[in-house]
């Protein structure tokens, strides 16, 4: 094995056991059997995320799980092992696929991840020439978080019409993921959202709201349903402001590593954003969801100090191989809206609320009226201005995403502006909160 693509790790000790202060580093491991139990709980980590995603979307549950095993390797091999990571389905993503499902059906919500996945691979490549400074000048914490923040706020609309109809199912679901969050430490702790979907499942199907009767017809092994791409320009409004919560979410992970293990990933995160970006294409031109880097990868890490990536080839195998079980697919179709809208509820919110961490962490001063209103009218613009509305100019539309991002970010960049040629406000980026340094997940 080569360490050129990161596959060749040394046994980290005996291989079952880890040293108090002691670490397994992305190019170690533990021996066989424990490498692959740490890689399922990866795949049991990023479950409930990875399914909810095409659940909501309408997406193919086993296609969608395909790209993301598909990506994860893709992404080991192009950081050449540097960077443990699992690519999961991004919640960024269900806003512009409901959009664009609406106009222009699968074809043309595929041909936006496309271009998104397209996009974010340039911005790796840019990034591995010129590094990630030009970043933060571009989306300070204020701008980034703003913009997480209404995305989650945003999304919430779509859960209205779950909650009305199955409200039941809707609350036990919202119950039972808060209650497990808090209920059980380690593994089923972080599993709370899987667990909290099997609650409600559990309550739909007492109340007749399952049916079953297509899994009998399903097959044990079979090829997942692959979908082309179709490419349509007005969609591309709807899904490039995806593509900064991905570079947030990518250089974040990236960083966090970074500290957690002690090595120096400066020099990686071009690739990285080029590995994203490139399985995200990937799984555009097949029929899945777009992918991204993920919180619960590093919980899962913190929780096992295990960072290696060999455990991260174990659950991308793991995960392409579930992708060949039809019978799972249909079974994951057979959960109810009211479910998927009480998941929707506490993931939308924790999105939003996400938003608002990255300003706290990163001590944003809303004293100064460039933050104050950068964030009050992105907001405002993407929530309660077009929540559920476009505006059409042309053939173009623009949703509340799209034009709260944009919003954000030339109030943001205008009034700074001004303000430095006045001198009316401070501008400087660390004094006004700047030194972003969070995860996003």
């Amino acid at each position: 094995m080569s360490n050129r693509f990161g596959i060749g790790w040394r046994l980290h000790g005996d291989g079952k056991s880890i040293s108090p202060g002691t670490v397994v580093a992305p190019d170690e491991r533990l021996a066989w059997p424990q490498t692959v139990s740490v890689g399922v709980q990866h795949v049991m980590a990023m479950f409930g995320a990875t399914v909810l995603v095409p659940t909501l979307t309408g997406f193919p549950v086993t296609t969608t799980l395909l790209f993301t095993g598909v990506g994860t390797l893709l992404f080991l091999l192009l950081t050449a092992g540097r960077v443990p990571s699992y690519l999961g389905s991004s919640f960024a993503f269900i806003a512009p696929v409901t959009g664009a499902m609406a106009t222009h059906g699968m074809g043309g919500a595929l041909g936006g991840i496309v271009m998104a996945g397209a996009a974010l691979f340039i911005v790796g490549l840019i990034v591995q020439k010129a590094g990630t400074g030009w970043i933060h000048a571009l989306m300070p914490p204020v701008v980034m978080g703003t913009i997480v923040a209404l995305i989650g706020l945003n999304l919430a609309t779509t859960t209205t019409d779950k909650i009305t109809e199955v409200p039941l199912t809707t609350f036990a679901t919202v119950l039972a993921i808060v209650v497990t969050t808090v209920a059980f430490r380690g593994m089923l702790g972080r599993l709370s959202i899987l667990l909290g979907i099997v609650g409600g499942y559990l309550t739909a199907w007492a109340q007749g709201q399952v049916d079953f009767s297509a899994i009998g017809q399903a097959a044990w092994f079979g090829l997942p349903d692959f979908a082309a791409p179709a490419f349509h320009l007005d969609t591309l409004t709807l899904f490039l402001p995806v593509v900064f919560v991905l570079i947030a979410e990518n250089v974040g992970h990236v960083k966090t590593v970074a500290l957690m293990t002690g090595r120096e990933l400066d020099d990686v995160n071009g690739r990285a954003l080029m590995a994203d970006g490139a399985a995200t294409v990937i799984a555009g031109f097949g029929g899945g969801s777009g992918t991204t880097t993920y919180a619960e990868n590093i919980g899962v890490m913190a929780s096992s100090r295990v960072y290696s990536t060999a455990a991260y080839w174990i659950a991308g195998t793991v995960a392409i191989a579930l992708a060949f079980l039809p019978k799972f697919g249909v079974l994951i179709n057979t959960i109810p809206a009211g479910v998927a809208g009480g998941a929707g509820i506490v993931l939308y919110g924790m999105i939003a609320i996400v938003g608002a961490r990255l300003w706290v962490q990163n001590k944003v001063d809303f004293s100064n009226p460039i933050n104050l209103m950068t964030a009050g009218t992105g907001l405002i613009i993407a929530i309660a201005l077009f929540g559920d509305n476009v505006l059409s100019i042309g053939n173009m539309d623009f949703g509340g995403i799209a034009l709260g991002t944009a919003a954000t970010l030339v109030v943001f960049h205008l009034m700074r502006s001004i303000a430095k040629v006045r001198g009316t406000e401070p501008t400087d980026i660390e004094a006004i909160g700047g030194a972003t340094h969070s995860k996003l997940g």
